[in-house]
Order: structure tokens, then sequence, then C-alpha cells
């Protein structure tokens, strides 16, 4: 038989990334904004566990729900980014910031609002800790901002332009909370990848969980232009871990520093494969479809040996095990589960906008 396990003794799942085993400073209020979300429902109770108190602050636009299972364990702040209470940094020892329009449809759905929450409320926190001397502020910014570039493999010293709404509001966020560390804030950015793989507050119009979705229900993949762009990927899991290593690590690290989070560039083609494979071995036939390229096509791809270098930080969880553990979550669920509109951010929020005048007027009557 062969062994699997790794010269440490430990087994192939048990392999870590290289997060600390325990927390250096356990106790400490972590201020979580956006932390109902897709990744915060992942992040906080990792955080918990860890033994950090955690206060989240969220507008709540996808419910209180996929926080069922820490709800009890944290404080909650219903507010929205852009209109912080300030007791809500009463006690604060430090932010991880995922707040915000979370992709380009979104932020192009109203770009408005996009800048207001991406990158003015982005900077409005960052200059509300220094003025209550908290430290550390990690940011959660994106890989997206190296699309456009000439291809090749971008580190984080690339010369960026950013082209869309989204991307062009997370490097303002960026480069102003930058321009504080000379006030005395630990500002750590972390640039992430397209993250896939399960959350309580699931979302499926990420690419990888899109094709899971679509092979579940479809049973077929679209591939637009072939499927040969290149894209940064990284699970939802080393994720939040990264996230929790830029919170803890020594100040002379990380301040300043900018880190893209990624475990593999994939093709979008060979991301199809995967999954169709995957799902194949189920007993369910999975097709791929070629299909003419979208007007905007986005193509780049990422180091990610900074992280690793400097902290000692290696996302391991591969795109394989992902859709592994999202069919033995969601093989069998019931299929309303992957058409809720919840589950695709633009989509809840074009139903939020189109049902609010009915509901006001509807108010308005009572």
């Amino acid at each position: 038989m062969t062994d699997f396990s790794l010269s440490d003794g430990r087994s192939a799942a048990q392999r870590s990334n290289g997060l600390w085993p325990e927390a250096p400073h356990p106790g400490q209020l972590v201020l979580v904004p956006g932390g109902a979300g897709y990744i915060g429902c992942v992040l906080v109770p990792r955080l918990l566990d860890r033994g950090y108190r955690v206060r989240v602050l969220d507008r709540l636009y996808f419910g209180e729900e996929p926080m069922a299972g820490f709800r009890d364990q944290i404080e909650l702040v219903v507010a929205d980014v852009r209109d912080i209470p300030e007791d809500a940094l009463d006690g604060v020892d430090g932010v991880i910031n995922l707040a915000g329009l979370s992709n380009d449809p979104t932020a192009e759905f109203n770009p408005d609002a996009n800048w207001q929450m991406n990158a003015l409320a982005t900077e409005a926190l960052g200059r509300a800790c220094v003025q209550r001397g908290i430290e550390r502020y990690v940011f959660a910014s994106s890989c997206s901002l190296y699309d456009g570039l000439p291809p090749g493999m971008h580190a984080e010293n690339a010369a960026i332009t950013p082209r869309a709404a989204y991307a062009t509001s997370k490097r303002y966020g960026e480069e102003r909370l930058l321009e504080l560390v000379d006030e005395g804030l630990c500002t750590v950015i972390l640039r992430n990848g397209t993250v896939y793989g399960w959350s309580p507050r699931m979302r499926y119009d990420l690419v990888v969980n899109t094709f899971v979705k679509d092979a579940l229900l479809a049973g077929k993949l679209v591939l637009h232009g072939g499927g040969w762009m290149w894209r940064p990927l990284v699970d939802i899991r080393d994720c939040a871990d990264a996230m929790i290593t830029a919170y803890e690590a020594p100040a002379e690290q990380v301040h300043g520093e900018i880190f893209n989070v990624v475990h593999s560039n994939y093709q979008i083609r060979e991301l199809a494969m995967i999954v169709a494979g995957s799902v194949q071995l189920m007993g369910r036939a999975v097709t791929l479809e070629e299909v003419p390229p979208l007007e905007l096509t986005r193509d780049y791809e990422c180091a990610n040996a900074k992280l690793s270098t400097t902290l000692g930080f290696i996302p391991r969880c591969s795109v394989l095990e992902a859709v592994s553990d999202l069919l033995e979550r969601i093989g069998s669920a019931d299929r309303a589960q992957l058409t809720d509109p919840r589950a695709y951010n633009i989509r809840w929020l074009e139903l939020l906008h189109e049902v609010k005048p009915v509901l006001d007027a509807f108010s308005a009557v009572l």
C-alpha cells in the first residue's frame, strides 16, 4: 500500500500552509468590516478558534443567516462601511477590512457606491484607526489590478494601471493606506487571487464555484474564447489564513507591504476540465462547449513567492481538493440552493434595487 504521508509524519490533508499553530496575542479584539460576506464567514470562525474576540461590521445585504454558526460568539454592528459608528472602534486592537463591492459586475452596476465603499471608506477607516491608535490594518485588495498588463508573471512591484472601476477603487484604497504608514498605521495589503471553495455565505459567481454549479445543473461548461485565459486563484480557507498571518506577523515584516495571495495560476479551460472530470466520477456526464469570447476578457498571471519568502505562508488547498469538497457538500443538495439569487452578488443587488422602491411605496401606504 502506498504511503502518502509527508516527511514529518503528517498526512496530506493535514499539511500546513504556514499559519502559526497558536495566535501570539489571543484575546485581542479584531474588527472585521464585511465579516458577514463570502470570505468573512470563513475568516471569522478561524479568528474565534485562535482565541480572538471579533466584532463584525456589516450592512447584512445578504442576511444574517450565514453567520448562524458563530453569531452568538461575536459582536455585530449593523452598519454601512461608509458610515461607521464611532463606538464601533472602541477597544479594537486591529482591523481586517473585507468590506465593499466585491467584483467587476457589482462595481459597474453602481460606480458611485463602488467608489464610496472600496475607495473612500477604505481611506476613512484607515484615518480613523490612526486617530484611535489602532496600528494593524489588513486590507483585502485584488489581483485584478494586474489585468491589462502585458503577458507574464506579475509580482507585487509591477507597474499596474487598473482599467476597470473595481480595480481602480481598490488601487486608490491601497495608495491611501500606504500613505498612512508614515502616520503610524501598520498597513498590510493582500491582493487576493480569484477565490474558490465553500462558505456559509456561498457564492456561485466565482469561476470554480460557477463551473461546479453549472456541471451539476446543466451538465455543460461554457468556455468563452476556448477558455485559454489565465487567472490566479486561491482557496477561501487559505485566503482567510493569509489574512490571519498578515494580522499576526511582526510589524517590521509587513508594514507598508503588498502580498499576492495565490495558490496557482490556471487557464480557465484547465479549471473546466478539473471540474468536469470530478463530476464525471460521480456518474454524471459533463460536456465542454466553446463559444465566442466575451467583449472584455480578463487574462493575467501573478507571482506568489513574496508571501512565502517573507512570512513563510504557502497556500496549500488546490482546485481539485476544493472541487471535491464542494461536490461533497452540494452534490445532493436541493437544486434551489444553487440558483438562490443571494449566491450571486450582482443578481442579488439588482433584485434589491428593483424591489426597494416597491417596498418603500408599500411602507408609505401603511
